[in-house]
């Protein structure tokens, strides 16, 4: 049987703040002597920016796990009722598709064993190593997949890299094109060649401006009633609010509509991974990036049932 722990490396324990304050305990003081066989959501880095760097884009987010859990660890456990593992990181192999093959491995046993799932990027890539692994549980026609992005990560690029992820999972019929949504895509950034072949295979379709002029039109309209998968590319948040991430934009969500949607993913029974990319601490400012993705994995718990 595929080992998770041989598969994974586990966190630094440097990155589990303690304050020492009984009145005022720490998320890092909690989870670091957490049990996996006892947790209710586990917490899985990946470590790697190949994907990135095969597209062109600037690398730096093989750094954005340690990053993330830095300013996770900080928080506090107010509202917080379930248990948290964190496993570690995916151990990278020689290629980007070798690190997908065990990605892929990994996030189905963890499925499998019932447990929801906080995937840290590392490069958008790895949305199609998860979704793989959905597709493998739940079958291509039985899951829904949202990727709240600027762009629509379509692109029909050979090899495999960071803007490829969800054309692989259409084209090799691991989601059905009616149960995936595109959220929040930049029409200044997003192709139209693109939004074209997305619109004729019949994907949802929701642009930035349509998102934030009415947020009805996103929250009555994907399937919950299905196993859902939430793809967060932190470039989809404006860089006032998120500096430090590949491809940063003047324009895009608020950090409070980047959290609402997380907690919007946290309140649904049928959530099974809620994945974070693209934070790229290199550019990072006061990793003020890092932590709008540790506050929106707060709100993910926190909203939890």
């Amino acid at each position: 049987m595929f080992d998770i722990f041989q598969n994974t490396t586990r966190p630094n324990r440097d990155l589990f703040f303690h304050k020492n304050d009984v009145n005022d305990r720490r998320l890092g003081e909690i989870i670091l002597p957490a049990e996996y066989d006892d947790s209710d959501v586990v917490i899985l880095g990946c470590p790697q920016d190949e994907g990135v760097r095969r597209s062109g884009g600037r690398t730096g987010a093989a750094l954005a796990p340690a990053a993330i859990r830095r300013q996770f660890y900080k928080l506090t456990d107010f509202g917080i009722n379930r248990k948290i593992f964190d496993l570690g990181d995916t151990i990278i192999r020689k290629t980007l598709e070798e690190t997908h093959e065990n990605q892929t491995a990994i996030v189905e046993q963890i499925l499998l064993a019932g447990k929801k799932l906080i995937i840290l990027g590392g490069g958008n890539d790895i949305s199609f190593a998860d979704g793989a692994a959905m597709s493998k549980i739940y079958g291509g026609e039985n899951w829904t997949a949202l990727n709240i992005d600027a762009h629509f990560d379509v692109r029909v690029d050979c090899p495999r890299n960071s803007g490829t992820p969800y054309r692989q999972l259409l084209d090799g019929k691991f989601i059905a094109p009616a149960n995936f949504y595109e959220i929040a895509f930049q029409t200044s950034a997003a192709s139209p060649v693109y939004y074209e072949f997305l619109k004729s295979i019949g994907v949802n379709l929701i642009s930035l401006e349509a998102f934030q002029s009415s947020k009805n039109i996103f929250r009555g309209s994907f399937n919950d009633q299905l196993p859902i998968f939430w793809g967060f590319d932190v470039d989809a948040v404006r860089a006032a609010d998120a500096p430090g991430v590949s491809a940063p934009s003047p324009i895009g969500l608020t950090a409070e509509e980047f959290c609402s949607l997380a907690a919007t993913a946290g309140s649904s029974g049928n959530t099974k991974i809620i994945e974070f990319c693209e934070v790229n601490p290199n550019y990072d400012i006061d990793n003020r990036t890092a932590r709008l993705v540790a506050v929106a994995m707060h709100k993910f718990i926190c909203a939890i049932k």
